[in-house]
């Protein structure tokens, strides 16, 4: 049996360069696009969704703690569970980097309908 095929567009909204349209993400990459923006979406910036966020540029600015490491892996934890449906959630590491002012998010998952696991990384860094 031929898995799923999952279809998203590029939003860096780059032209393919033969045929000049918007290129297109396919199956696991179009789902770690999702993943990806699922995390950094902020409280209120979905219209008429404003429960979809996973607060995580919210907590950036707090002084970073384990409290504030395991509030950032459950807030990403359950927005992936809760709105992406394709992903079976295999771990969720958050590292910080205070001298550099930065949280390394890495997010190991394996998609519905394929059998490797993938992940993704997600540096977020503080502005000084």
């Amino acid at each position: 049996m031929k898995p799923k095929r999952y279809v998203d567009l590029d939003l860096d909204f780059l032209p393919h360069p033969v045929t000049k349209d918007v290129v297109l993400k396919y199956d696991e990459e179009a789902v770690k696009r999702s993943v990806r923006n699922l995390v950094l979406t902020n409280l209120f910036e979905k219209p008429f969704h404003p429960e979809i966020s996973s607060n995580v540029t919210t907590l950036l600015f707090e002084n970073f703690n384990p409290v504030i490491a395991i509030r950032l892996r459950n807030d990403i934890e359950r927005i992936i569970r809760d709105y992406e449906p394709r992903v079976n959630l295999r771990s969720v590491n958050v590292t910080p980097s205070p001298d550099r002012n930065l949280l390394e998010i890495g997010i190991l998952f394996q998609v519905s309908g394929f059998n490797s696991t993938t992940g993704i990384n997600i540096p977020l860094e503080r502005l000084r």
